[in-house]
């Protein structure tokens, strides 16, 4: 029988590599609806070619463009309204940004297993995901390529074996640039990726390293472990995608060539493996692996990723916020490569912190942490 797939946020990079995963097992796979924000061009193709029975986006839709048939949901709360009227097998949670929460949540409340690709609805939402996972016996599976290698990793052992989890970064384009030579890095410079192929904001946060922060809360989130038991280290091949250490000393890895094809498909067919479109891992023709460690002193995004998570509460959610608004600005024109940085110190340092009690309290907390960035900047310029 054909596995029924929800695609919430199918145009975006993860979603069009997922659709690529669909297409390729046509025998395995029903596409039962698919979301986006705006990219309607590409969703009205997307649907021509899967045929999903509902569709949704934030700005309205032309039914005529659309197999005849197709339900379709429209305005600001179009994702979370499919999320909750799809019963799909899996669904696949690829909205990027905080917006994710909302529709994650409706998602779990009806049990669903659910792929996720979105980062920053665990590190704004943990509190309530976990218990909202609890409460209606959903299930999450990690999609990005470090939270689903520590995932299968893990299958190894049991978890009061783990010692620690280890996280690798790519170091973005700028890893060994000295801080001094950061200042004056160019937009194009930041989107260049040395190994993977990613939307632009993922892209910044990679170059920046605040995409690894958030993976440390996220992991944190996803396994249940502590800031103390989650270190980071850079690794510039990204070959070895993460890694477990188990307290005998043996340490697991995950290896394959950079493809997030890979960990989509295996969150689709889990706990099953089978065919994939990737190229297969030839270790006798790879260059040899590098390891440095992550230096909190070097990366502040580390360190300050480190301290939000250890305080708990509503940072987090800071954290990510001021890093949301602060890449806005960025790509504006209205700031620097490392005022960045600057822009989440000051939130964290400003924002007073409260217990992560309810989307309203986490929604508020965003805000806050993007006004307070926005303040920032205004008095600095």
């Amino acid at each position: 029988m054909k596995k029924r797939v929800l695609l919430l946020g199918s145009t975006g990079s993860i979603g069009t590599q997922t659709v690529d995963v669909l297409l390729a097992h046509p025998d395995r796979f029903e596409t039962l609806g698919l979301s986006c924000r705006s990219d309607i061009e590409t969703l009205y193709a997307q649907a021509n070619t899967l045929h999903p029975k509902f569709v949704a986006a934030e700005v309205p839709l032309d039914k005529t463009r659309l197999p005849e048939g197709t339900e379709v949901f429209s305005g600001p709360d179009a994702a979370e309204r499919i999320a909750e009227a799809v019963d799909a097998d899996v669904t696949v949670l690829a909205i990027s940004g905080y917006a994710a929460l909302a529709p994650l949540l409706k998602a779990i409340k009806h049990g669903r297993r659910i792929a996720i690709a979105n980062k920053e609805s665990l590190v704004c939402g943990g509190a309530l995901v976990d218990a909202a996972l609890h409460l209606y016996g959903a299930e999450l599976l990690p999609i990005d390529s470090e939270q689903s290698a520590i995932f299968q990793c893990l299958q190894n052992g049991r978890r009061e074996e783990v010692k620690r989890l280890i996280l690798t970064a790519s170091g973005g384009p700028f890893f060994r640039k000295s801080r001094e030579e950061l200042r004056d890095v160019s937009l194009s410079d930041a989107l260049h990726h040395p190994t993977w192929k990613m939307g632009r904001k993922i892209t910044l946060d990679s170059a920046t390293l605040m995409n690894k922060g958030l993976e440390i809360i996220e992991a944190s989130r996803l396994f249940g472990l502590d800031a103390d038991h989650i270190s980071v280290l850079i690794h510039p091949q990204s070959i070895v995608h993460s890694m477990v250490e188990y307290r005998d000393g043996t340490i697991m890895a995950n290896m394959s060539k950079p493809d997030m094809r890979l960990p989509i498909q295996y969150a689709l067919t889990y706990p099953e493996r089978i065919g994939s479109p990737c190229e297969p891992l030839r270790l006798d023709l790879s260059h040899p692996l590098e390891f440095y460690r992550a230096d909190p002193d070097r990366f502040h995004a580390i360190r300050m990723a480190y301290d939000a998570l250890r305080a708990d509460g509503i940072l987090p959610t800071v954290f990510n916020g001021a890093n949301e608004r602060a890449a806005e600005l960025y790509f504006a024109g209205c700031i620097g490569f490392l005022d960045i940085e600057d822009c989440v110190e000051h939130a964290l340092n400003t924002v007073e912190n409260r217990p992560a009690d309810s989307i309203e309290t986490i929604a508020a907390a965003d805000r806050t942490a993007r006004t307070a960035v926005d303040r920032f900047v205004k008095r600095k310029h």
